[in-house]
């Protein structure tokens, strides 16, 4: 029998695990390293799945110990306010995961012991998070759980179109960009075929590439209390197809010819002008694709209905479904604004950027998307490029590489000078037609209006902070993650008042089947230091200790969620896997529930050289989602809350976040210049390590 769980067994440090022998240490925090990988360019793509070890399920011991400790802050900031005493309020809850441990928690941490083992793949996901996460959630696509990238222009276009608000609707270069995406995307999927895409490493050790399989031929199905997955066979004729929206009207069009190689840039050029030309002649289409925007439970009926209406519209459903991705052409420019400059604030702001963003995201107002569909790239009509995703099949990180690759070479104007190969077998595209009824079209006017409203509520809005990016961390010895994680908690502190708890995506790739798991980013260090950067009489030499501190105390955690020591997933199914008439006062607790209000939810992605910005919805109507870019001179936030919200603001958030950064920074160059005045050199290089 273990030795019970003790308020002083929580200062014990955990320990990392090892992977044949090899222990991973974090300096530099383990998601931002996951982001720069050195992949052996000579294996194939998929070489190190069968030897990559499955998910473990975490001794509850430690769990325990970590949930425990994450509860500091939260108990620190209630005796500070004189509303409790701290040291009774730790031993409550320490008593009651002692009661977990030793009581139901030993019966639900066997049941997960169990289940591990016959499961085929990860206990987390075959089991839990995908259902949990993801295809449970009866909420709209959305703003709630779609991602999006807004894409770098390509210079090759001129700057007559590129530059102009209002250029000629499915344009000569509109059209060429589109084909050449489509291009570039054909390539990287050739290159998954034939697994020429290098593993991706880290220090040696491989990391899952299981998702890279889940971008092409994907799409969330709904139904009534549970969506589904649907991939489709290679075999399935479809799966060769794209399918192009132009207006509301929906198109499949062919890719590949009788050989199985890619038209060409030339050819699909013409196929989608043929598209955009039949769609321009027809009648306006009544807007089948907006049902996709509706909350699933009402959408899983509707596309039953639709289905019912019609065997052409099963047939077109299940087109869609399997095709290889979405391509929408989109008839506009989302509308630009000029740039304000009156203030500082008003500096902050690209309406061109957000702009980018917010119709890569929403199309206009919902229209002219498949939301379901794994990856959708738009296409403006002044060329810009977007790509937007449904998150349950993989999260953004893989599809946005394949994003960064579209765009990695521009278009080669010389491609498109040839005459197109006409095919033998007909145009290579065809129109899907809808049989629809009255319910249908109600329907679409409803979905519109709401969502109309939905959109409105979101203010999203990208921040590019030049002032200096990741270089700068690296020279002050300091984790360029942890450091922006540091940043994001000031700026919350100053926009609200108050601390939160911060959750940030954290990756179990190292594992198989591996997604992610939380990082608690709030913790009693990063307090100790955003309270000594409020209080105007502390030193800079003293608040640099703390930042340290923080900054150490966050790559912990860092590296215990990436190697499969994280704390919120086992939490999460323990709680499943109890028994009707179990109960256990440490889930009843008001601060397990308000210690997962993750008003403040972050991701960070890669540098994102390439990218104009990206994004994702709140999960809280009065928090921030925040995605954000580490490039090396450039910081790229993207952030978005709820308008409707009283106490939070997009615009607010962006002006804290500044003033955090550029604070930061000074507390650096400050606080070093006072502990080389005081000769603390010494103390500060101990103090990283």
């Amino acid at each position: 029998m273990p030795p019970v769980l003790t308020a002083s067994s929580l200062l014990r440090p955990s320990i990392a695990p090892t992977f044949r022998g090899q222990r991973l240490r974090n300096k530099t925090g383990m998601l931002f390293a996951l982001l720069h990988t050195q992949p052996n360019t000579s294996l194939p793509t998929f070489h190190h799945q069968s030897a990559l070890p499955k998910l473990p399920v975490p001794p509850l011991r430690q769990t325990l110990e970590k949930y425990i400790q994450s509860l500091e802050p939260f108990l620190l900031l209630e005796s500070q306010n004189g509303n409790q005493d701290i040291d009774q309020e730790r031993a409550r809850r320490v008593e009651w995961a002692r009661n977990f441990e030793t009581g139901v928690g030993l019966h639900c941490q066997q049941r997960l012991q169990e289940l591990a083992a016959r499961s085929p793949y990860n206990w987390l996901d075959d089991n839990f998070w995908l259902r949990k996460a993801y295809l449970e959630n009866r909420a709209p696509l959305l703003v709630h759980s779609n991602w999006w990238l807004a894409l770098q222009d390509d210079l090759s276009v001129p700057d007559s179109i590129r530059l102009f608000s209002r250029p000629e609707p499915f344009n000569i270069w509109q059209l060429r960009r589109a084909a050449w995406t489509v291009k570039r995307m054909l390539e990287y999927k050739q290159l998954l075929d034939t697994e020429s895409i290098p593993p991706d490493m880290i220090r040696g050790v491989p990391l899952c590439m299981s998702h890279y399989k889940r971008m092409f031929n994907m799409t969330r199905i709904p139904q009534e209390n549970m969506d589904r997955l649907h991939k489709a066979s290679s075999s399935n004729p479809a799966a060769r197809r794209i399918t192009v929206l132009v207006r509301n009207h929906m198109f499949s069009v062919d890719v590949y010819d009788e050989k199985g190689s890619f038209i060409g840039v030339n050819a699909m050029t013409e196929r989608l002008r043929e598209c955009t030309a039949q769609a321009q002649q027809s009648k306006p289409a009544t807007s089948i694709p907006i049902l996709t925007a509706d909350d699933r439970q009402t959408w899983a009926k509707n596309r039953e209905y639709l289905a019912n209406l019609s065997p052409v519209n099963q047939m077109n459903l299940l087109e869609i479904d399997s095709s290889l991705f979405c391509l929408s052409l989109d008839g506009i420019t989302s509308r630009l604004q000029e740039q304000a400059a009156h203030s500082q604030l008003d500096e902050l702001t690209n309406p061109r950027w957000d702009d980018h963003l917010h119709n890569t995201a929403y199309g206009q107002r919902g229209h002219n998307r498949w939301f379901d569909k794994t990856v959708t790239m738009s296409v403006e009509s002044n060329t810009r490029l977007g790509m937007m995703g449904e998150h349950s099949p993989c999260d953004a990180l893989i599809p946005s590489i394949l994003g960064d690759f579209c765009v990695k070479e521009p278009m080669a104007i010389e491609e498109f000078q040839t005459s197109p190969t006409q095919s033998s077998s007909g145009p290579g595209w065809r129109q899907l037609a809808w049989t629809i009824d009255s319910h249908i079209k109600r329907e679409c006017q409803r979905v519109d209006v709401q969502c109309r409203q939905l959109i409105e509520d979101s203010d999203d809005s990208q921040l590019w902070f030049e002032d200096f990016g990741v270089d700068l961390m690296r020279s002050a010895k300091l984790s360029p993650d942890a450091f922006i994680q540091m940043a994001l908690q000031l700026a919350w502190n100053l926009d609200q008042g108050k601390v939160t708890a911060v959750y940030e995506t954290g990756s179990t790739r190292l594992f198989l089947h591996g997604r992610t798991e939380v990082i608690r980013s709030l913790s009693t260090q990063s307090l100790q230091w955003v309270q000594a950067m409020n209080d105007p009489n502390e030193r800079q030499s003293t608040r640099l200790r703390l930042l340290i501190a923080a900054i150490k105390e966050h790559n912990m955690k860092t590296r215990d969620a990436s190697t499969g020591a994280g704390i919120d997933r086992h939490l999460m199914a323990l709680r499943l896997v109890m028994q009707p008439g179990e109960t256990a006062e440490l889930f009843e607790d008001s601060l397990f529930g308000s210690s997962q209000e993750w008003k403040l939810s972050t991701s960070g992605l890669s540098a994102g050289d390439r990218f104009i910005g990206t994004g994702f919805g709140c999960p809280y109507p009065d928090g921030y989602g925040i995605n954000y870019l580490a490039g090396a001179r450039i910081l790229k936030f993207g952030i978005e809350s709820k308008r409707s919200c009283a106490t939070t603001s997009t615009r607010a958030f962006k002006m804290a976040l500044v003033n955090s950064l550029q604070r930061m920074r000074e507390t650096c160059e400050e606080g070093y210049a006072e502990m080389t005045a005081n000769g603390s050199q010494e103390e500060l290089v101990q103090s990283r390590l």
